[in-house]
């Protein structure tokens, strides 16, 4: 009686053993990293800018009490895709691309850093209102975005959403192991770091590179996995971007602030690496 529970016990450890290993080779073949690349095109809320400078550092038209304060109300933009430049290899990152770096840990969950190169455009000519200050004049009304005379902004360095991105993905069709469709969703959130080309008053600066601000969003769309190693994204994102501090004219002491909401549609190829 004494033998059989221990031989029992033996044979119910070895099992346990080898299914325990057998499930962490299951997980180990899941786990690769990947990376992919693609094009995006994005839309943009309207926004309100505010504009400040105190230096007395840059010459305005009036060439007297050289500042401004003041703030533009519902002001529209848009991308610039750049797609014409798809032809041509060596500017590929002209247009908007996007990237991601990513690692799965299974199946089901992954990590990604997750990089758009979009672009955001003031549509010149419009009529937006303002108030503030400009030189020390007040101003509370409409006014009209000329390029050369008065404002001309754009982030087309670009705009540059920056987000570490759960990602969850959920398979819907599987005919053969060289074709899987899945659906995915990622939520994440980061940093924008934009170059901000600006032209006030007639004069223009295209600012550095440089940390302005936060991004939180969500991406979701289709995943189709090909030839064991290839797959095809086509996903949807909605975003909110805050630029707190947008370098401007004033040799740095220039700032202007905004935020909006994005909409954006993306298509990109990857390749994965590992089991």
């Amino acid at each position: 009686m004494y033998y059989i529970p221990r031989a029992l016990f033996s044979c119910l450890l070895l099992v346990t053993s080898f299914s325990f290993s057998q499930t962490d080779s299951l997980k180990k073949k899941h786990k690769h990293w990947y990376v992919t690349w693609g094009y995006t095109r994005a839309v943009y809320s309207k926004s309100t800018i505010h504009f400040k400078d105190l230096s007395n550092s840059y010459h305005d038209y009036t060439q007297q009490n050289n500042y401004y304060d003041f703030t533009l109300y519902n002001v529209k933009a848009a991308d610039k895709a750049d797609f014409d430049k798809l032809g041509d290899i060596i500017n590929i990152t002209i247009p908007q691309y996007v990237f991601r770096i990513g690692y799965s840990f299974n199946n089901n969950w992954g990590i990604e850093l997750n990089y758009d190169h979009t672009k955001y455009v003031v549509n010149d000519w419009q009529n937006a209102r303002i108030k503030g200050q400009i030189s020390g004049r007040y101003i509370d009304g409409d006014t009209i975005l000329n390029p050369d005379r008065f404002l001309h902004f754009e982030h087309t360095d670009g705009a540059n959403f920056w987000m570490i991105n759960a990602v969850r993905k959920v398979q819907l069709y599987k005919p053969s192991k060289n074709f899987i469709l899945s659906w995915v969703l990622k939520p994440g959130a980061g940093v924008v770091i934009p170059r901000t080309d600006v032209t006030l008053f007639g004069e223009r600066l295209n600012n550095r590179w440089h940390l302005a601000g936060w991004i939180v969003g969500v991406e979701s769309g289709m995943r189709m996995e090909f030839c064991k190693h290839g797959f095809f994204e086509f996903v949807a994102k909605g975003s909110y971007a805050d630029y707190i501090q947008v370098l401007v004219l004033g040799k740095g002491n220039g700032k202007a602030n905004h935020h909006f909401f994005t909409g954006q549609l993306t298509a990109t190829l990857g390749v994965k690496f590992g089991s």
